[in-house]
């Protein structure tokens, strides 16, 4: 979303943001600071600067903390510093006192201040009557969006569906699942009614990055996906057919596609696929070098290295026959274990032998014991034996003369997610898998080469293709840490070993040996996150999450 035509109000959301902070986050008022409430919602300019401001809850995932990515925290990955604070997740640690990723206040900031903006822009008489229905339309998708983010982290929550008084006693209940979902899933039918731009190629390039009525309905596939999972609802069938035909509306648009495999690699590049067909929504862009430097391997001047894939990821990735490595005549060879791959391995992961950089910069990675990028001395060479190649551009440098930076946001929903939502839901729905199921599975895998899935798979076997799936094609998205999590198969994945590989070079003989880097800790707690203590003390009615 470009939003430069309202750089002059920038003090004065800094101002108003700033004021509001000093009272309770969940209420609004204008009247304590310089700017009245009559100063903004009669002036066209200010109102839409207003509704501007309330993207501003939508986060750029690439950095939580001195390079964490969320999937730090799942088995897909590993943060190099070990004190990184997202290990509180992962080692027993994480509760209400030792919170991360806690968005509990972020977000209801955000959902004031759109419930502001729906409030105020009912009656306003300053837009063309053209534009306040699909203006109003954005803002039901960012409440939406905020209360769903609330959702999957926190499961029952408070609904914030109007503007909190700073006198009002805030120290409610939370609602139940079955509200939750009904109010999100209303926000996005409201959204989707109401908005004229369908697809992101409908909106101008000043304009790309706001909502349209895709957008709305692919955040309602997700929500109905997440409320029949096992996390929050036990086998039934109606609410799996009612993910699966959320998602059907989309697919029968054909408003957006998948990238070809030539485009592949860019898919998160916008100085070279701006907006690409396969990007539902998205953050805005702007041009940075930080993930780079944060995750190139640490024997590129200035490369942390920070986000170590794991070896149980590198292992989900199959053959290029479609088979996985473990299974009789995939033609694996350990001694050589990534060649005939997957592409999106090469796509998404730094492994040792790897051409990384562009130029002169270029080189082979060493990830052998010893290596250029795994020296022993260097306390952020990888844990792994693995690097993070996903995000990053090959066109960024850093730790020069003249850095170049690269154009780039934070994807929240891409197209293949949608084909993968209606896969999963309809398999789950039916008692075999029918065509349309592996049509849609497929999609996603021959549009990167793979081939197609083997015929007659009983529910069950197509249940583990398109969990695998997703977890391949959506890594380091923030997809897995929540996909377990709903799947509740916590104790299963998030419990097992850890494992990187560890590589010996004898000569030019390489050899590679799996190793446990760390065991983790998962309970039955750790489904949701905790609330946290401050939270608690403020409104006890709440209630903490069960287990902490």
């Amino acid at each position: 979303m470009k939003t430069s035509k309202y750089k002059i109000y920038t003090l004065f959301f800094l101002i108003l943001v700033l004021i509001s902070c000093k009272k309770d986050y969940l209420s609004f008022d204008f009247n304590e600071g310089p700017v009245s409430e009559s100063d903004i919602w009669i002036s066209d300019p200010f109102t839409r600067g207003f509704l501007n401001n309330c993207y501003a809850g939508l986060q750029a995932r690439y950095d939580l903390g001195d390079g964490a990515l969320l999937d730090n925290a799942s088995d897909d990955a590993i943060n190099s510093n070990f004190s990184n604070p997202i290990n509180r997740i992962t080692n027993g640690n994480w509760g209400p006192i030792a919170t991360y990723d806690d968005q509990y206040e972020n977000l209801y900031l955000a959902i004031r201040n759109t419930n502001n903006f729906l409030e105020n822009s009912k009656t306003s008489a300053i837009f063309p009557a053209t534009d306040i229905p699909k203006l109003r339309g954005e803002a039901f998708f960012l409440r939406a969006m905020y209360h769903f983010n609330l959702f999957k982290r926190y499961g029952t929550i408070v609904l914030a569906t109007r503007v909190f008084k700073a006198d009002e006693d805030l120290n409610l209940k939370r609602n139940s699942i079955e509200e939750v979902v009904q109010q999100i899933s209303n926000d996005c039918d409201s959204a989707a009614n109401l908005l004229v731009a369908t697809g992101v190629s409908d909106w101008d390039n000043a304009n790309k990055g706001r909502a349209t009525k895709v957008a709305a309905l692919a955040l309602k596939s997700r929500l109905l996906l997440y409320a029949a999972s096992p996390q929050y609802s036990s086998n039934n069938n109606e609410k799996w057919l009612a993910a699966a035909n959320a998602a059907k509306v989309i697919l029968d648009l054909n408003k957006h596609g998948l990238v070809s495999l030539t485009n592949y690699p860019n898919l998160f590049n916008f100085s070279i696929l701006a907006y690409n067909t396969e990007i539902v929504f998205a953050t805005t862009a702007v041009n940075t070098n930080t993930i780079e430097s944060l995750n190139a391997p640490v024997g590129f001047t200035g490369g942390l290295g920070r986000t170590n894939p794991s070896q149980n990821l590198v292992d989900a990735f199959e053959m290029k026959s479609g088979i996985s490595i473990g299974s009789a005549g995939s033609g694996y060879d350990p001694n050589n274990p990534y060649v005939n791959r997957d592409p999106r391995l090469n796509y998404f992961v730094v492994t040792n032998g790897s051409n990384f950089k562009t130029g002169s910069l270029s080189r082979l990675v060493e990830t052998f014991d010893g290596g250029l990028d795994n020296i022993a001395i260097n306390q952020n060479s990888t844990k792994t034996g693995y690097y993070l190649r996903k995000f990053l551009s090959e066109g960024a440098t850093f730790n020069i003369a003249s850095p170049a930076s690269v154009r780039r946001p934070w994807v929240l929903i891409r197209y293949a997610e949608i084909y993968l939502n209606y896969a999963e839901a309809l398999n789950e729905a039916l008692s075999t898998p029918n065509q349309q199921v592996y049509d849609a599975v497929n999609a996603v895998r021959n549009r990167v080469g793979m081939p197609s899935l083997p015929a007659n798979l009983t529910k069950l076997q197509m249940k583990e293709r398109i969990h695998n799936e997703r977890r391949v094609e959506f890594c380091f998205e923030e997809h897995r840490f929540f996909d377990v999590r709903r799947w509740k198969e916590g104790e299963i994945f998030f419990n097992a070993p850890f494992k990187g590989i560890k590589i010996v070079k004898s000569g030019t003989k390489l050899t590679y040996t799996p190793f446990i880097v760390e065991n983790r800790v998962f309970a039955p707690k750790n489904y949701l996150y905790p609330i946290s203590q401050s939270q608690l003390n403020r409104a006890p009615n709440l209630g903490q999450n069960s287990g902490y």
